[in-house]
């Protein structure tokens, strides 16, 4: 089973393409410029909905179908998904056609995320599963890094920042090809838990709490990614009609993004020495410091500074809440895994309420007061559940 180093590269790839689905934050910025006026301006904070709605819809029946078409083929499935996703915005001039590549990418998206671990850990020994995700994280986090830089690139190079999608779709094709040639064992189907064994977990206090403490820290994720270049268009008193201004600030996630990859390399040393809830309680109050100060900024480079930090400071919550939650209830890691990955639909919710806040009650400030009660719930989690004990082990269902 361990003798699959050679599916490494391919597996490797796909974490890359999981990383695309953070361009939905910046895509939001050029759709709104170039369909302005078609809809109402809140309409375009629900773009990101479109892509993670599908982590709360698909995730469980996803993990359910994977057990009878097995790992490999899920993964290679949604690599298919996930070039249509690319091809559709760019055959179609039109905003219909955008929401709906969206909404593929995020089905593709959510596919690969139930496979890519189930994948890993076929390839790796138990005690190096840890570290080798740590790695994926990383090199999704670099994705989402160069994604913005891409779009920027393609802009100017290429004439139009559509360009982007043919050059997501050729690294996912080649992707999917890869790892349907790979040598990848699959190991035999275990019993299998119903939707309403999964989410009878969170009648426990100590799993519902960190599900939605998953929910809060990937809201924060996405909200960041999705406003910041507009916090800075407002900051800078540009007009966010007009692609030269999206273009002006399209640095911004990509300054979230580089300090959130060096942040899971961190977070990685880190926590091998360090107790993880300890990292964490420090970590969500570096976070909340950041929001204040990227709230007060009054220069484009104090507010980058702001962003920044916040995405150092969050970089590897999500893993700490998700050890924390499989170890609550020993017996039960796969369910607990498939309702933890249904939290990722958090960045559906907050985008949403980040646009609705800052267009009633003036501008970015409001929107950041979003993501500030976010991480008043993370402090609450890093408090109340760190260092309690665990459950006693549960059949698997």
């Amino acid at each position: 089973m361990k003798g699959a180093a050679g599916a490494f590269a391919p597996i490797f790839l796909g974490f890359y393409v999981m990383g695309f689905v953070d361009f939905a934050g910046i895509a939001t910025s050029y759709v709104r410029a170039e369909f302005a006026g078609q809809m109402p301006d809140e309409f375009f904070g629900f773009l990101p909905s479109a892509v993670l709605f599908w982590f709360l819809a698909l995730s469980i029946p996803t993990s359910v179908a994977m057990r009878k078409i097995g790992r490999k083929n899920t993964a290679v499935l949604s690599a298919a998904i996930t070039v249509a996703s690319a091809a559709l915005p760019f055959a179609l001039d039109n905003l219909w056609a955008c929401l709906a590549g969206f909404a593929l990418l995020g089905i593709g998206n959510v596919m690969l995320q139930v496979a890519a671990m189930p994948l890993l850990s076929a390839c790796v020994a138990p005690e190096r599963l840890a570290s080798a995700a740590s790695a994926g994280q990383s090199v999704k986090a670099l994705s989402s890094f160069l994604g913005p830089f891409i779009a920027l690139w393609a802009a100017s190079a290429l004439g139009s920042w559509r360009w982007i999608f043919p050059i997501f779709g050729s690294v996912t094709a080649a992707f999917g090809a890869w790892l349907w040639l790979s040598d990848i064992p699959e190991p035999k189907a275990g019993s299998a838990a119903s939707a309403k064994n999964i989410f009878a977990l969170l009648c426990d206090k100590t799993v519902a709490m960190l599900f939605f403490g998953i929910v809060a820290v990937v809201g924060i994720d996405m909200g960041m990614n999705m406003y910041s270049p507009m916090l800075l268009m407002e900051k800078l008193g540009l007009d966010p009609s007009l692609e030269s201004s999206v273009r002006r600030v399209g640095f911004a996630p990509s300054v979230y993004f580089a300090c959130r990859t060096a942040g899971t390399f961190a977070g990685a040393a880190i926590l091998a020495r360090v107790d993880s809830f300890a990292y964490f309680k420090i970590h969500i109050f570096l976070a909340v410091l950041a929001l204040g100060w990227t709230a007060a900024a009054g220069s484009e480079i104090s507010a980058a500074a702001g962003i920044g930090l916040v995405g150092y400071s969050i970089s590897s919550i999500y893993s700490v809440i998700f050890s924390r939650a499989l170890s609550a209830r020993p017996g039960a890691e796969n369910e607990i895994s498939g309702l933890m990955t249904t939290g990722i639909a958090g960045g559906a919710v907050v985008p949403p309420l980040m646009t609705f806040a800052g267009g009633k009650f003036g501008g970015g400030n409001a929107a950041l007061a979003v993501l500030f009660c976010a991480c008043l719930y993370l402090a609450l989690c890093a408090f109340a559940c760190g260092g309690k004990k665990t459950r006693p082990p549960t059949q698997n269902r």
